[in-house]
């Protein structure tokens, strides 16, 4: 049903008319120094594929590569974050795969169920459609800034809290109000992803700089300049679709390409039902969702306003 013609966030394979199955992985390098809290941001970031779909998560596989050499615990410790992870989500891991690398990885290839008639894909926004989107943005700019010794401990923590926050919630909500697509934002940036949900949808999404909400102390690293390398990758490349403000400070440009981890979803979301459905994440644990833009008629582009 998905993952043969547009690309999505998961596959999806039809077994009846009552169930399909959702199937994703993904799997990267360390993020942040604990290396509990690395398991356990990578296994919300492999789930948080099912959850774009609108899907139900029950069954993963760990992935995993790790140095010969390394000490043993703290691979322990990086199992131990993604299975409590997993635990919270309710979704068993059932085995795995290892093999020795230069650096650890860990991930998932997740498993997971959705009703046919209710899939949530990249297209399907419509002219007047509202924006939501469901976590704050900053998280490349901030593990970067960790990676530089220049990051504030506070700032970690907040970025930390936000990659292991389940997308399950937001998903559930989303399904339930009809929303009429989704994706989750990651490694292309807002403004990657955004493009493949207009792109997808076949429209011209706009969206509002001011109305976006950024993690502690991303505003500051990106003033000065701690970007990872995929921003300037995202940017490369987008570029061509984005029609940028000329008010907008060059930084801020930036940030909206900056590549997230664990990020949240995007949503468009009918207009009448907007307001609703955004109180309704405040009210259930997504405290940083708000309404981030418009949708209008176009070719698969974006416009980003002050």
């Amino acid at each position: 049903m998905v993952g043969l013609d547009e690309p999505d966030d998961s596959a999806v394979y039809k077994l009846n008319d009552t169930t399909a199955i959702v199937s994703t992985m993904d799997f990267f390098p360390p993020v942040v120094d604990d290396p509990y809290a690395f398991g356990a941001i990578a296994a919300a970031n492999a789930l948080s594929d099912v959850y774009a779909m609108g899907g139900e998560p029950f069954m993963a596989i760990n992935l995993v590569a790790f140095p010969d050499g390394l000490d043993h615990s703290i691979l322990t410790e990086i199992l131990r974050g993604g299975a409590e992870k997993a635990l919270e989500a309710g979704v068993v891991i059932s085995g795995g795969h290892t093999v020795a690398d230069k650096e650890p990885k860990y991930g998932l290839s997740v498993t997971g169920r959705v009703d046919p008639s209710k899939i949530l894909t990249k297209g399907g926004a419509r002219v007047g459609d509202k924006l939501i989107l469901t976590k704050a943005l900053g998280t490349g700019v901030i593990t970067t800034a960790l990676k530089n010794q220049q990051a504030e401990a506070d700032h970690v923590q907040a970025a930390v809290d936000s990659m292991g926050m389940l997308n399950k919630s937001a998903s559930e909500i989303a399904t339930s109000a009809g929303v009429h697509a989704m994706t989750d934002i990651t490694g292309f940036g807002l403004l990657g992803h955004a493009l493949e949900m207009a792109r997808a949808g076949q429209v011209m999404f706009r969206i509002i700089a001011s109305e976006l909400s950024w993690l502690s102390g991303a505003l500051q690293y990106a003033q000065q300049g701690i970007f990872p390398g995929g921003m300037n990758r995202n940017r490369a490349y987008f570029d061509q679709w984005v029609t940028l403000s000329t008010g907008l400070e060059d930084y801020i440009q930036n940030l909206l390409y900056d590549p997230q981890t664990s990020g949240g979803l995007l949503m468009a979301v009918d207009a009448d039902s907007a307001d609703d459905v955004l109180a309704t994440l405040l009210n259930n644990g997504s405290v940083m969702s708000r309404i981030i833009g418009e949708v209008h008629s176009g070719v698969g582009t974006i416009e980003v306003v002050p």
